[in-house]
């Protein structure tokens, strides 16, 4: 069954930010956010199951994809992980969600993280793909199977890199996709509706930016420097939170997720999901969806 889904949009002092709402009105909340290179499509897979249980899901179009714009020119194009998650409140301010899940997906996994460490008052539950906690700071050591899986991040680092991130996003993207979801073929038919929203005029800047920064490479964001030393300061996860890692993720090996149950103050499962790549919730869906709902209603 695929679930009805409307547009609609909501201001906060930084975007007007472009979501699709589906599910029962009256539903609990979750709020599902997107990856790179992706869009709020590819949770289509595991709408029904939450629908089902009760869940209301939004799935906005994160900064400089698909709808979403930024309201001043004068705004930084920023990429910051921590303005993902400042944009995940700022989302659930506007539409006055006093509190909510968060579900995310590679930046969407990051900005769940962010925000569920900042604000676990407001966060029933956190559950994130792909991505473990406590794998943004340029310090952290690598393997050097993950320093070649990072390819794409030390290429956007070079001008030739980031001109083709803005004159060939198609390219570049489908390639991604192809590389990243092994043994397994996505249509051009999905692919195409997913990549509409890297048109945004915003997306190449805040992509690049948000991979040059991570490395140091590119200025921060003052307006998120309080943020910043808020995470430093105590990265310590309260909220209940279900990580879920392909066990054949050749972007973030499932090592990269390893070791992380001490960043965790409440209950914390990690879960492999065999022979997933990067995309679990798209070439696994039945296998998400399920483990998501039994999370949920935890």
């Amino acid at each position: 069954m695929t679930a009805t889904q409307t547009l609609e949009t909501v201001d906060t002092d930084t975007l007007c930010i472009g979501y699709l709402r589906s599910g029962p009105r009256s539903g609990r909340v979750a709020v599902l956010l997107h990856g790179w290179p992706d869009a709020p499509t590819t949770w289509t897979g595991v709408l029904p199951a939450l629908h089902q249980a009760g869940w209301q899901t939004l799935s906005p179009y994160l900064r400089g994809y698909g709808p979403t714009r930024f309201r001043s020119a004068s705004t930084m194009r920023s990429g910051q992980l921590s303005a993902l998650g400042q944009d995940v409140l700022d989302f659930a301010d506007a539409l006055a969600l006093q509190r909510f899940a968060v579900i995310g997906h590679d930046w969407g996994a990051r900005a769940a993280y962010i925000a569920s460490c900042v604000a676990p008052e407001r966060i029933s539950h956190c559950a994130a793909l792909s991505v473990g906690w406590g794998t943004n700071d340029p310090d952290q050591d690598l393997s050097l199977r993950q320093v070649q899986n990072y390819w794409y991040h030390w290429y956007m680092a070079l001008e030739r890199g980031a001109a083709l991130v803005r004159d060939e996003r198609r390219a570049l993207t489908r390639h991604i996709w192809d590389i990243w979801n092994p043994g397994w073929t996505i249509s051009d038919a999905e692919f195409d509706a997913t990549a509409r929203a890297f048109d945004n005029p915003d997306w190449a800047e805040v992509v690049v930016h948000s991979y040059r920064v991570r490395w140091g490479l590119a200025p921060r964001d003052p307006a998120f420097d309080a943020l910043e030393n808020r995470l430093r300061a105590d990265p310590t996860i309260a909220v209940p939170t279900l990580m879920l890692h392909g066990g054949a993720d050749p972007c973030n090996e499932p090592a990269t997720s390893a070791g992380r149950a001490s960043l965790f103050s409440g209950p914390y499962r990690r879960d492999i999901i065999d022979g997933a790549g990067h995309f679990p919730q798209r070439d696994s869906a039945a296998a998400v969806a399920a483990a998501l709902q039994a999370f949920l209603s935890a």
